[in-house]
């Protein structure tokens, strides 16, 4: 199979469905309008609510939503065969993922810009309202833990990203001043901020930084303590002076990667060297149900749903920017895993140094980091095969491997920086909402709330050495990141009926991320069990109640409800 055949075909595929698909869900589902004054607008403060300009927000929306998600997911779930890899992707972006992105926008921009658990509370009912928190929260939890982790496993495998990514910072907050009192000349400051983002790779390839040993802390966890701090202070000042800017220029640099590995593609021309299909990967768990839950963010990802009403919903400055900035995103998100693919299937067939010297091409260089499950565990191997393979197809158009190298592994870090600042910042708001239901006063404001977001985050990572606390729990982020989507679906399948309105495109993706995820959770549950892993059974199964308990509540209010007149008329609030 010819890579340049399966890229054109995959960005044809996106752009009609953009423009059909996408459309009709904007207008005749969601029924996106221009005269429906956003929370932006109705709320705006200059700290959370900031109406900004679509380009601005689709930024820091794909920035957040990316992160290593459509890099790793895919770079594991190749493993069982490129094929399948990409017909999940392809179409689960865009009729199951992109559908929820869109979904979750849209309710929040009509319910005062809160999170999709919130509502939930006025959609279903205030048990549910709980319960959805209660998930988030502890995905969050997760995730900003892990997060930490990742950035410091980055910068130790890449230390020339280490000058790159924190001279980012500035540079943002430099551009954030100058956007939020001049709205001229968006796109030159951008691209101004980008050329010096560059400037500062090529110093980093020359200049790396690696963290020493200080007083017996390992640098793994001096980057994690360096980094709580940073997440800090990003979640407590204003959105417009570092979390937009630091995103809008993530955002162009993944269009510079994107257009880069599609030059690299085509030049190259490489052929696919993974097998189509491969059924029974050595120490693999079942394609099916764990491809969809592996590849995640690729297809589908309940964080989604938290960036979408945690923070995108304050930004837009009108409605119809929701389709851009909500369906588009998912689309290039998916359209980024079809190139993590090509990458891991065609770009390491290209050329993989052994560390005796010894050079390995064609199958044996994707089997060298594909012959077992076993052979992918770790992060360092799941990102090295991406950046590997990225590297040989940048150096068809004649970047240097090395610097290439440097160029991919910055290109990861800093997605990596933009999850880790909005899961924060989210995490702050949940416990923002929480506070206001329960009169918890010092937890009501900005510092307070972020303060134990933080302290929470750092209790799980540093419970073990080396920031890898977030470990702990990790192997059931999966599994409960896609159950959040299912019931993020649930939510906005229960706001369509509320409207009248056709509830089929989110009804059908909720019951397939739900049963497959359910399945895999049951199977990882049992796996747990028999391990004697009780930690991860007890909590894992306490998720699955919490999910299965939000389903029947819906259930069984909207079947005691649906002959009711007042079920509908409610829907005006909305």
């Amino acid at each position: 199979m010819s890579s340049v055949i399966l890229l054109f075909v995959s960005a044809i595929g996106y752009l009609i469905a953009y423009h059909t698909y996408g459309k009709f869900l904007s207008h005749k589902i969601f029924s996106i309008c221009a005269k429906n004054i956003t929370p932006a607008q109705t709320m705006r403060d200059d700290i959370d609510f900031v109406p900004s300009k679509k380009q601005v927000v689709f930024g820091h929306h794909y920035a957040s939503i990316a992160g290593t998600g459509p890099i790793v997911g895919p770079a594991i779930g190749i493993i069982w065969g490129w094929v399948p890899a990409i017909i999940w992707i392809l179409f689960g972006s865009i009729f199951m993922g992109a559908v929820h992105d869109l979904g979750s926008l849209v309710i929040s921009l009509r319910n005062r810009g809160e999170s999709i658990g919130e509502i939930s509370r006025r959609l279903i009912n205030p048990r549910v309202r709980l319960l959805f928190l209660l998930v988030i929260f502890f995905s969050l939890w997760i995730v900003v833990a892990i997060f930490c982790l990742v950035m410091a496993v980055l910068f130790n495998m890449f230390p020339e990203s280490v000058i790159p990514i924190w001279t980012q910072i500035p540079i943002a907050i430099a551009l954030g001043n100058y956007l939020h009192r001049n709205s001229k000349h968006t796109v030159i400051m951008t691209v101004a901020a980008v050329v010096l983002m560059y400037i500062t790779i090529i110093i980093g390839s020359y200049i790396p930084v690696t963290m020493p040993t200080v007083f017996g802390i390992s640098p793994l966890t001096s980057w994690t303590i360096i980094l709580l701090i940073y997440t800090y202070i990003a979640s407590v000042i204003p959105v417009w002076k570092l979390l937009q800017p630091r995103d809008f220029i993530n955002a162009y640099q993944l269009l510079v990667a994107l257009g880069l590995l599609f030059f690299g593609i085509v030049a190259a021309q490489a052929p696919i060297v993974a097998p189509a299909f491969n059924f029974h990967p050595q120490g693999a768990p079942p394609l099916l149900p764990f491809l969809f839950v592996t590849i995640a963010c690729g297809a589908i990802s309940g964080f989604h749903c938290m960036v979408s009403s945690g923070t995108t919903s304050k930004q837009l400055s009108t409605e119809p920017d929701a389709i851009f900035v909500g369906f588009g995103s998912m689309l290039i998100e998916g359209f980024m895993a079809i190139m993590v693919v090509i990458a891991v299937s065609a770009g390491i067939g290209m050329m993989v140094k052994n560390t005796d010297g010894t050079t390995l091409t064609g199958v044996q260089a994707w089997s060298h980091f594909y012959s077992s499950w076993g052979a992918m565990e770790g992060l360092s191997a799941k990102v090295g095969a991406f950046v590997k393979g990225a590297a040989n197809l940048l150096n068809a158009i004649g970047i240097p491997h090395s610097i290439g190298i440097t160029l991919m592994g910055v290109f990861v870090a800093s997605f990596a920086g933009t999850t880790l600042d909005t899961s924060t910042r989210i995490q702050r708001y949940v416990i923002n909402e929480v506070a206001h239901t329960t009169n918890l006063n010092f937890l009501k404001g900005r510092h307070g709330a972020t303060l134990i977001a933080v302290l929470f985050a750092a209790l799980l990572a540093l419970s073990q050495g080396g920031g890898k606390g977030g470990l702990i729990l990790w192997p059931l982020f999966g599994t409960s990141n896609q159950l959040l989507a299912g019931l993020s679906l649930l939510a906005t399948t229960v706001y369509l009926l509320k409207k009248k309105k056709p509830a089929l495109y989110t009804f059908i993706p909720m019951v397939f991320i739900i049963l497959f995820t359910g399945w895999a959770m049951i199977h990882n549950l049992s796996t747990f069990f028999q391990d004697g892993k009780w930690h991860l059974f007890f909590i894992g199964g306490a998720i699955l109640v919490l999910e299965l308990w939000m389903i029947a509540e819906t259930a069984i209010m909207h079947f005691t409800t649906r002959k009711n007149d007042g079920f509908y008329a409610k829907s005006q609030q909305f």
